[in-house]
Order: C-alpha cells, then structure tokens, then sequence
C-alpha cells in the first residue's frame, strides 16, 4: 500500500511563487483554509489536492 505523499510548507510557497510567511500569513487571515498538521511533530502538511485548491484560489485572487 502506497503512502500518501506529502508537501511541506516550503515546497508549497515555492510552487505558488509566495513566501513561506505569506503562506502562514494568508492562512491566518483565511484567504487559505488551516492546514493539516502532522501528529507527531504538528508542521503543517499538503496533499496535492491542497497544493490545486491553493492554486485556484491565487489565481481567482489575481484576476
């Protein structure tokens, strides 16, 4: 069985073309839904179905 593959919040910031403290920044504020965190170390975590609706919101946001 294949384990979910996970982005961290660098990876993300990096393919949305923002920074890290904008990432925290817009989840904050709600512009971005809160993360998932991991149970052991709580970071936060992304799906690749998070990292497309992230996406779509920065691109609705821009246009």
């Amino acid at each position: 069985m294949m384990k979910d593959m996970f982005f961290t919040t660098e990876q993300v910031a990096k393919e949305l073309g923002i920074s890290k403290q904008t990432l925290f920044r817009y989840e904050r504020k709600g512009v971005f839904p809160k993360a998932r965190r991991n149970l052991i170390n709580q970071w936060r975590q992304y799906t690749t179905d998070d990292l497309r609706r992230l996406k779509d919101i920065i691109r609705r946001s821009i246009a």
